[in-house]
């Protein structure tokens, strides 16, 4: 199972399906924020730092299989087809 975020030179893939661009992914964030209330009591979250993420699953979301979810360089998964690979074709 993957828990790992994407990155700049890696990026999901769905071993079952092929899909590179679409995926359901459940994540805990730890945060802390600056509230800011306007007169009316209206809050706006002006300011947020992420102290903690766990990436809990990732699913794909075309066949929905959260077992064949790979993390690949971004050459890998370009090799896998033509430069629309990962996107529905009819």
């Amino acid at each position: 199972m993957v828990t790992a975020l994407p990155d700049d030179t890696h990026r999901w893939r769905c071993g079952g399906c092929g899909n590179l661009t679409r995926f359901d992914v459940t994540r805990t964030r730890r945060t802390t924020d600056y509230w800011h209330f306007d007169l009316a009591g209206e809050p706006v979250v002006e300011d947020s730092t992420l102290l903690h993420e766990t990436v809990e699953a990732v699913a794909c979301r075309w066949c929905g299989r959260s077992d064949a979810i790979e993390l690949v360089t971004r050459a890998e998964a370009a090799v896998a087809g033509d430069p629309g690979a990962g996107e529905p074709t009819g």
